[in-house]
């Protein structure tokens, strides 16, 4: 499982021309499921992430949490994550998650969050997406459970 997070003072998901999801300040996550990903990894991700400092306190410091400064959560499928441009110059797909399998984790990645009690706004998985946002600084993270875990 791989998680781009921004760091972002707002952020919204559109498709068809329509605002799907949107929030202001916290993160714009972007998530990838791999195959042999499964719920104990997503629970291991959803407490590394949610426990990260990565807000500026009053004296500049990265030492803040979500929490901490009540920050909400666009989440944004992204099977491009695991894509390969080893050979070729054409990407490959073989190390994403299959759409069915990848679906039910993502849905349960974005509920664990929920049930930590933060607002978790979505973009539409599978959908042809449009995603606004102002990053924080910039202030980029990845998470990779192959490196975590």
């Amino acid at each position: 499982m791989k998680v781009i997070i921004q760091n972002v003072l707002s952020a919204s998901c559109e498709v068809d021309q329509k605002i799907v999801g949107e929030i202001s300040y916290g993160f714009c996550l972007f998530v990838g499921f791999t195959h042999d990903d499964n719920k104990e990894i997503v629970e291991k991700m959803v407490k590394k992430l949610l426990s990260l400092r990565l807000f500026d306190d009053e004296n500049g410091k990265t030492n803040l949490s979500l929490s901490d400064i009540h920050g909400k959560i666009l989440s944004i499928s992204q099977f491009t994550l695991y894509a390969s441009v080893k050979e070729g110059r054409r990407p490959s797909f073989v190390n994403a998650m299959a759409p069915v399998e990848a679906e039910k984790l993502y849905n349960y990645f974005n509920n664990k969050m929920r049930e930590e009690g933060f607002i978790v706004e979505t973009g539409i998985f599978g959908a042809m997406m449009k995603i606004n946002l102002v990053n924080n600084g910039p202030f980029t993270t990845i998470l990779d459970s192959k490196e975590l875990f």
